[in-house]
């Protein structure tokens, strides 16, 4: 059964609020409470799903008509969502998806799970809660629960969201109910999802609290309770600065390595022998995805208020950012090996996406070593299973089939993505130069090809 680790919040709802709160409890208990999800990408559907899998009636809005016209036709656009999910909920009327944001009225509670990207300026990118917000308050009423799950830096919830939530004099804890848990999704994992993932979550007072709580509780094995929304977006943050800050230690050990002809994956594989003290982290062409290499930066930014640098995310960041181009070395590295350069050569990327088994470019480090390559004038190509197409880099590029023909007719093949379904040995019985920047490759036996390992 689910629990809720909440004993440090826990005081009785007041006079004022037992009517507000009773109502919402007693909804959530009989699965009566309308949930609305605001935003259905790899967080918002997802999380659509658990709460029609937990008996509530679901409404996805996105202004994206596409998502809207493929969901609409009970087929999934998600990986981790199957097409026959989408059908199950939306013919049990369980789950509504729409582009109408005044259908929000009739909801009881409402999730935004909304994309928070940076600005080229690596500065956040809150439009997209900004408009969100702006619809929720347009067609507010009085008893919704509304909780943030989008990524961002702290203080969003109460300095942005509770103010424009309150303006009508609604009383927050009374009238409105707010709360901020992050998400915690990692697409393609076959172990860990919505539902055993466990879901931080800080209310603005100790009933908004108990009642985003409740309603997560409802669906989610494990929900842990923290002081206030600012405490729970910080520990989003905390989780990725962790994942960026020890990639970027561990990938510029592979850097330092180089320099003195060590293998950096033996090196790893030893330390990772001890059975305490030491958790091992891996190098690679750089950070990608949509939380990683974005989230420590909405920390960064914020803490420049404050006159302090982050400076562990700062450096972390530019040695991540600098690893396309250290693999661009390596390619050209190989190359010269065979008396070749990059200029009259041919170069196939093996899997564009931020990593192996998912279809999600976004931030790949795979877009950085195109662009690059093709800025010294080497012809790109590159083949993936689960990207048919890369329209994110100009002009865009369609996947090549992969054959003994594509192979040979390559000077290099440079493996960004290690997809389970590529055929390694296979790979490198038909090329003559790879750049394995996954350690791919390990323990196979190159027939003539050259092997470079970062």
């Amino acid at each position: 059964m689910p629990v809720s680790d909440s004993s440090n919040l826990s005081p009785a709802p007041t006079s004022a609020t037992i009517s507000c709160v009773e109502m919402l409890e007693r909804r959530i208990d009989t699965r009566d409470a309308r949930i609305a999800v605001l935003g259905l990408g790899y967080v918002g559907l997802p999380l659509a799903m658990g709460l029609a899998s937990a008996g509530f009636p679901v409404l996805g809005v996105d202004p994206d008509s596409e998502k809207i016209s493929l969901l609409q036709q009970h087929r999934s656009y998600i990986l981790d969502v199957s097409s026959s999910e989408v059908a199950e909920w939306s013919s049990t009327g369980r789950f509504r998806a729409t582009t109408d944001f005044s259908l929000l009225k009739s909801a009881d509670a409402i999730s935004i799970c909304v994309p928070t990207p940076l600005r080229k300026t690596k500065d956040p990118d809150i439009s997209y809660i900004l408009s969100a917000l702006e619809q929720i308050v347009r067609y507010q009423r009085p008893g919704q629960l509304i909780v943030l799950e989008s990524t961002t830096y702290p203080g969003t919830t109460e300095e942005i969201l509770l103010p424009q939530l309150t303006q009508a004099n609604y009383t927050v804890g009374e009238d409105v109910f707010l709360a901020f848990s992050p998400e915690r999704v990692d697409p393609g994992n076959p172990v860990y999802s919505t539902s055993n993932t466990p879901k931080v979550i800080g209310g603005v007072t100790p009933a908004c609290a108990r009642i985003a709580s409740k309603l997560y509780a409802s669906f989610i094995d494990r929900v842990i309770m923290v002081s206030s929304p600012k405490a729970a977006e910080m520990v989003k943050l905390l989780e990725n600065t962790f994942r960026s800050v020890n990639i970027g230690m561990v990938n510029e050990f592979a850097l330092m390595c180089d320099r003195l002809k060590l293998n950096v994956w033996e090196i790893i594989d030893a330390a990772a022998s001890k059975p305490f003290g030491f958790l091992p982290f891996y190098p690679g062409p750089g950070l990608g995805g949509h939380c990683i290499p974005i989230d420590p930066q909405y920390l960064s930014w914020k803490m420049r208020s404050f006159n302090y640098q982050a400076r562990f995310i700062e450096l972390a960041d530019a040695i991540n950012t600098s690893m396309p181009t250290y693999v661009v070395h390596k390619v050209i590295e190989g190359l010269n090996q065979q008396n070749r350069c990059v200029k009259s050569s041919t170069i196939m990327l093996l899997g564009v996406t931020y990593k192996r088994n998912v279809s999600d470019t976004r931030e790949s480090p795979a877009l950085e070593i195109i662009n690059e390559l093709r800025k010294l004038h080497g012809n790109v190509c590159y083949h993936d299973p689960h990207c048919p197409n890369l329209s994110e880099i100009e002009p865009a590029l369609a996947s090549v089939p992969l054959s003994e023909d594509t192979l040979s007719a390559v000077d290099a093949v440079v493996i960004v993505a290690d997809h389970s379904s590529f055929n390694y040995q296979w790979i490198i019985d038909h090329v003559r130069l790879v750049i394995d920047t996954r350690n791919a490759t390990r323990g196979l036996t190159a027939r003539d090809a050259t092997i470079i390992r970062i």
